[in-house]
């Protein structure tokens, strides 16, 4: 998952609230690392499993379009070439001419399906992985928002997340009300056994 990109409007309320922190004392700010969240959840492994086996099928179908676009070129080709034989009669030559004609109506139906077909099924994976990484983002940021109210923190913070120019948002923690241990014991918690491997937690 690519870590977000900030607005500056981010920063102000960041530091706005961090303000506030100092004048309460009893403002509680905890951080959680969403890239390793998302990273070693285990529903994000099936999800890349399933990206990948449609992604396959896809790459599968596509080939054997151009099979049969490689294969009608070449019949095409023929055809023309036979065409042009001054060794056939004038009428053989003519009624190779208009199978060549209709065999490059064929060629170019084949090759706008081909195009089609690589434009749609980007998308269609493109899409099936925004709505996979939105679904498990949101169920992270569930488990986060639990924490976070138990805990009664009044502000959690990715440590993972960066500006636009891909510098870090948060450049020192203590390491203090990290929550992302947590945060992954209870998402794998009901990880299935045999299911895709997951990094071990760090320390």
């Amino acid at each position: 998952m690519k870590n977000s990109i900030f607005k500056p409007v981010l920063l102000s309320i960041v530091a706005t609230v961090l303000m506030s922190v100092n004048a309460n004392a009893q403002a509680k700010i905890a951080v959680v690392d969403m890239k390793r969240a998302f990273e070693q959840y285990y529903k994000t492994k099936e999800a890349e499993t399933q990206i990948k086996a449609q992604g396959a099928e896809a790459d599968k179908v596509y080939k054997g379009m151009l099979e049969d676009y490689k294969k009608a070129n070449q019949e095409y080709k023929t055809l023309l070439d036979g065409s042009n034989d001054q060794a056939v009669s004038v009428e053989e030559r003519d009624k190779r001419k208009n199978a060549a004609e209709k065999k490059l109506l064929d060629l170019q139906e084949i090759e706008k399906s081909v195009k089609q077909y690589e434009s749609s099924a980007r998308t269609n994976i493109g899409a099936m992985e925004k709505r996979m990484r939105d679904k498990i983002v949101d169920q992270i940021r569930e488990v986060v928002n639990r924490m976070s109210k138990n805990g009664n923190y009044t502000l959690v913070l990715d440590v993972a997340a960066v500006t636009a120019y891909q510098t870090p948002i948060i450049l020192f923690t203590d390491g203090q009300n990290d929550l992302t241990e947590a945060v992954l014991k209870e998402l794998n918690a009901t990880a299935p056994a045999g299911a895709a491997s997951i990094e071990p937690a760090k320390k």
